[in-house]
């Protein structure tokens, strides 16, 4: 990045424009005032031309010694990050009753949004996903490069298993095995569902308890409004979608009882607008203890102007003394 250690000196520049005008009148004084019919004898010259260029090559060198005076400098700056980041999983529902559409434009799309948000904060964090539904496995695994772990949550669908149900048992299994060997200071599962465990021969609270005993944060968060809620059933011939409403069936219960074993904390998410809140408080709960120190290097930057302002100079001279003589 360019600066100058003396920057008051790029006023004189203002004096640049001003020269050109005086090199410009004075010319214009010199000019002929006889008026001839034919002009062609006095064809202005490769001289006559040479000599109207040479004020722009004193302009040049002036221009540059200028900026040369200001010394620029380049600023390099080089940030060097030490501190503990944190190890987090994404658990993510894929079941088929995300689709549900009481999140818009429904419970997946909306929950994959809002996590690659989340994702987008965390800079110095590991983060890897796991996804569920009648069995579990990791989609991503935890990785620095969250470019790849927001690919990997845009591409998230309900058709990814041939079994469906709500394994949470499975997923949050799934996520400590890949987490308890992590050495990060702090280990965080984020464990997202909009139903009841259904699936899947390793119970939640089992998974919990594992969870504890290596020291893993479960935060869960169920997703649906109360009651009933819109769900595309099939589509007709036509393209018509026909839809149904399905009951929502959130074990609270459940989900409390694992954030409570833990040390966690269990969110209900009934909007888009409060799971952005959820994960913006899990964000704020989860923060990461990180020290920037930044480094300045600076280099000289000046020669090169001191170098064309010579090289103008210099055109001028020869341009005078070898081109332009004239006889005493």
């Amino acid at each position: 990045m360019p600066t100058f250690a003396y920057p008051f000196f790029l006023i004189l520049l203002l004096l640049v424009p001003a020269a050109g005008w005086w090199y410009w009148k004075k010319g214009f004084k010199k000019e002929a005032t006889l008026k001839f019919s034919d002009l062609s004898p006095w064809r202005p010259t490769f001289k006559v031309r040479l000599m109207e260029v040479l004020p722009l090559f004193r302009l040049l060198a002036f221009t540059a010694l200028i900026i040369a005076m200001a010394r620029p400098l380049l600023l390099f700056k080089k940030e060097e990050v030490k501190g503990e980041g944190i190890d987090i999983f994404l658990v993510m529902d894929v079941s088929n009753s995300m689709l549900a559409e009481d999140l818009l434009p429904n419970r997946l799309e909306a929950c994959k949004e809002v996590a690659e948000a989340f994702v987008k904060k965390r800079r110095f964090d590991r983060i890897g996903v796991t996804i569920f539904s009648g069995e579990a496995f990791t989609q991503c695994p935890i990785t620095t490069d969250h470019r790849v772990v927001t690919e990997f949550l845009a591409g998230l669908r309900t058709d990814l298993f041939e079994e469906q149900g709500t394994a949470i048992g499975m997923g949050l299994a799934s996520s400590v095995n890949r987490l308890k060997d992590s050495q990060a200071k702090s280990k965080v599962i984020v464990l997202l569902t909009d139903g009841d465990n259904n699936a899947g021969y390793i119970p939640p609270l089992t998974a919990a308890e594992l969870a504890r005993k290596y020291g893993i944060r479960v935060y869960t968060i169920g997703v649906g409004t109360d009651g009933f809620a819109k769900m595309p059933f099939m589509q007709r011939a036509n393209g018509e979608m026909v839809y149904r409403n399905v009951r929502v069936e959130i074990n609270e219960e459940l989900l409390n009882e694992i954030a409570n074993m833990t040390g966690g904390r269990y969110f209900r998410a009934k909007s888009t607008e409060v799971l952005q809140e959820v994960y913006e408080a899990i964000d704020e709960l989860e923060k990461t203890e990180i020290e920037i120190t930044t480094i300045s290097r600076t280099a000289e930057a000046f020669y090169p102007f001191v170098e064309m302002a010579l090289a103008f100079l210099l055109l001028e001279w020869l341009a005078t003394n070898l081109f332009m003589r004239r006889l005493p």
